[in-house]
């Protein structure tokens, strides 16, 4: 199996930076509480500062999606999404312990965190433009396809695990509690991408060992290294 971005993605979005992450041994009965803390400390602070409109990392996501033409402010990114809904409510609702670290961990860093169940995915995964006659499983159960060009996460089964890019993850890969392996994936365009995917991924790593005890892979993928492969 492996995980890439198209070509064309990488030539249309030049200052794209994604960090990716596979974890074994995942499980649902261990508590990630303190770690998130520390996370939520670091995004109240942040948010603190000024609205979450203002910081690079969703103000480059804002205009990556009006590049797709997209309305920023009607499709947006997760992080942002999930900044807002923080703002608001001083906390996020607790699914599983993965995911709740990895929304912590977008909050943070103001970075879009997506998370995949392996077991559901087909063959790869690509980040590319849609055909339009992929099938796309929301979490209600329904199945729609995105529209063509549509950037999505692709699998070899034509399945879109994701839509709008950053916007919007499938029902089929999402995290559950039988839920083992993992791919998590951080993309950011803005000018600092590289550091700050960096530290995010050396952030989550830390977390992934000390929550589960697991050994996670990393990397950072670049037009001359675009593919992780397992």
């Amino acid at each position: 199996m492996y995980f890439q971005h198209s070509s064309d993605i990488w030539r249309d979005f030049p200052g794209l930076v994604p960090g990716a992450v596979l974890a074994e041994g995942i499980t649902a009965d261990v508590s990630a509480d303190h770690r998130i803390a520390g996370h939520y400390a670091v995004a109240e602070s942040r948010l603190a500062a000024g609205p979450e409109s203002e910081l690079p990392e969703v103000q480059a996501w804002r205009r990556t999606f009006a590049k797709m033409g997209l309305k920023p402010t009607q499709y947006r990114c997760a992080s942002e999404s999930l900044l807002r809904r923080f703002k608001k409510e001083g906390t996020l609702p607790r699914i599983h312990p993965l995911i709740d670290l990895c929304n912590a961990v977008s909050l943070a860093f103001a970075i879009p965190v997506a998370v995949f169940d392996l077991s559901r995915v087909t063959g790869f995964l690509e980040v590319r433009y849609a055909a339009g006659d992929e099938d796309y499983l929301t979490f209600a159960g329904e199945t729609e396809h995105p529209d063509a060009h549509e950037v999505v996460f692709a699998d070899a089964a034509g399945r879109a695990h994701a839509r709008r890019w950053t916007n919007r993850q499938s029902g089929l890969s999402a995290v559950r509690e039988s839920t083992r392996s993992v791919l998590i994936v951080a993309e950011a365009q803005h000018a600092t991408a590289s550091d700050d995917v960096r530290a995010l991924l050396a952030a989550l790593a830390d977390d992934l060992k000390g929550i589960w005890g697991a050994a996670p892979e990393t990397a950072v993928l670049s037009p001359p290294s675009p593919r992780l492969e397992w």
